[in-house]
């Protein structure tokens, strides 16, 4: 594997005839106070054993508490963020109330080198956003997701 690869799940639906797409903010201490550029498709890692899709399927259960929409899910393609990770995100129209969401959790030492291992969420909340809107909140180079999604290229 060249580097680390994530796969994750667009779910979007139209409500009162626009499109809108679910994202989730990011948890842990260094997004707490973040707003634009803190939210993000639902994802997580997988590795060279693992079909991305799969992955996808279950970073999306496993971020959410909750199922994957029944649904055919897809393809949106991939981007390399800037630290370098291979996203590989698909969409599938469904619905999700973010109030079901029970979230997911991951341990770190916090504050840095405190030797205190603390438990974040992986997202600490889930929302609808329009397009427009959604563009102002994703992480930059998850931007051209929305643009696949919408037609734009």
């Amino acid at each position: 594997m060249a580097g680390k690869q994530s796969a994750g799940i667009l779910l979007y639906r139209t409500e009162n005839g626009r499109l809108e797409v679910l994202l989730g903010h990011m948890g842990g201490p260094f997004w707490a106070r973040k707003d634009a550029g803190a939210w993000s498709v639902p994802k997580g890692e997988y590795t060279d054993d693992e079909a991305p899709e799969a992955a996808a399927r279950r970073e999306f259960t496993e971020e959410l508490g909750l199922p994957v929409p029944d649904g055919d899910l897809e393809p949106l393609g991939e981007v390399r963020q800037s630290g370098g990770k291979t996203v590989t995100v698909w969409a599938l129209e469904g619905d999700l109330d973010p109030a079901a969401v029970v979230l997911g959790t991951f341990t770190m030492e916090w504050p840095k080198g405190s030797g205190n291992v603390r438990e974040f969420p992986e997202v600490d909340r889930v929302e609808w956003f329009d397009l427009d809107t959604a563009r102002e909140k994703i992480v930059k180079a998850q931007q051209v997701f929305l643009d696949r999604l919408n037609g734009r290229e």
